[in-house]
């Protein structure tokens, strides 16, 4: 035990030093995707054997389905693949034995399946996913559309409800921007930004690590490497849930829809000042979207859109009042998606 916590405030001090000199954000994120990578191949070449799994499909019309998978290799998206494409088009999320699982994470066990889509009777988990899957989307955004000698560190938001009426995802900007102020063409830069992401129909693929691991990708970022320790706490095998889409690579501490393509309308609607926070000036970026499957007439989606500009307040300790405006500046530092 105290050989353990000896490594452990040994790594946090490797990783605090490493933090302080951050490189240009392009190399971050290709950094962490390579260890991503590494550690993906790392985990695959545990099955060098192929070995088979029964998995009983379980829904309306697969009732009594077995299909034969390989252990370690096979996802439930594979799975979808051998029954129709209706299947594989509309799945967003899989249970796994009755417990939420992300389409794209390998079954390591024989296993009843449930593929999730956004009509089911009762699409509670699915939407709660596609939530939480619309903030890693918008803090994938906000990382890249700043120029490379502005920082951006995304904070640990706590989930809000979809009746929330925005999603809702933490910053901390670059001290240089602390006086900006986004304009309207800010917020439309960032939502094109957000649709070219839904245009590539990238998938989030998940990938279980051990926190070593995790705090080697995120490495550069003191605010990410406490994330980890929380997340890994939280978790009764002690692992951390990361996620990469394209070459980002996010925490998440519950599954993600399978890819961005299932997003339709999507929208930032606003940047709200929160206070100065411990590592600098937070904001909270908010937006709004609905799933391919369920569209929405524009002038409910422009109702909609007027509610998701309000601050969305959570309940929290580090939970700051909202400052008075700031005085308008510049929109330079944001970068026009190409």
């Amino acid at each position: 035990m105290a050989t353990r916590t000896v490594c452990q405030v040994l790594q946090r001090r490797f990783a605090s030093a490493a933090a302080s000199v951050r490189p240009p954000a392009a190399e971050v994120r290709s950094q962490r995707s390579a260890i991503f990578s590494r550690e993906q191949d790392r985990q695959r070449a545990l099955y060098p054997r192929v070995e088979k799994i029964e998995v009983s499909m379980q829904g309306p019309g697969l009732d009594g389905t077995l299909l034969i998978m390989n252990k370690g290799m096979s996802t439930p998206l594979s799975c979808a693949r051998h029954l129709t494409e209706h299947h594989v088009k509309s799945s967003a999320l899989a249970l796994v034995d009755g417990e939420p699982w992300p389409l794209h994470q390998p079954l390591t066990h024989s296993c009843s399946l449930t593929l999730l889509t956004f009509k089911d009777n009762d699409p509670t988990l699915v939407n709660q996913a596609y939530w939480r899957s619309c903030v890693a989307l918008l803090g994938q955004v906000l990382e890249s559309a700043f120029k490379d000698d502005f920082t951006v560190e995304l904070l640990n938001t706590p989930e809000v409800p979809v009746t929330s009426g925005a999603f809702c995802c933490d910053v901390v900007l670059d001290p240089q921007l602390d006086s900006w102020t986004p304009s309207e063409e800010s917020l439309r830069s960032l939502t094109r930004g957000a649709q070219q992401l839904i245009h590539q129909d990238l998938a989030w693929e998940p990938l279980e690590v051990a926190p070593s691991v995790a705090l080697e990708v995120f490495s550069h970022s003191r605010i990410k490497q406490e994330e980890v320790e929380e997340k890994a706490a939280q978790n009764a095998r002690g692992k951390v849930m990361l996620y990469r889409c394209g070459d980002h690579v996010l925490l998440s501490g519950n599954p993600l829809v399978a890819r961005t393509g299932l997003c339709s309308q999507y929208e930032v609607t606003a940047l709200h000042s929160l206070g100065q926070g411990p590592f600098g000036l937070r904001r909270r970026a908010q937006g709004l979207s609905l799933p391919l499957q369920l569209q929405a007439h524009h002038t409910v989606w422009r109702k909609l859109r007027q509610r998701a500009e309000k601050l969305v307040e959570l309940s929290g300790p580090e939970e700051a009042a909202p400052p008075s405006q700031p005085s308008p500046a510049s929109d330079q530092p944001v970068k026009t998606p190409v």
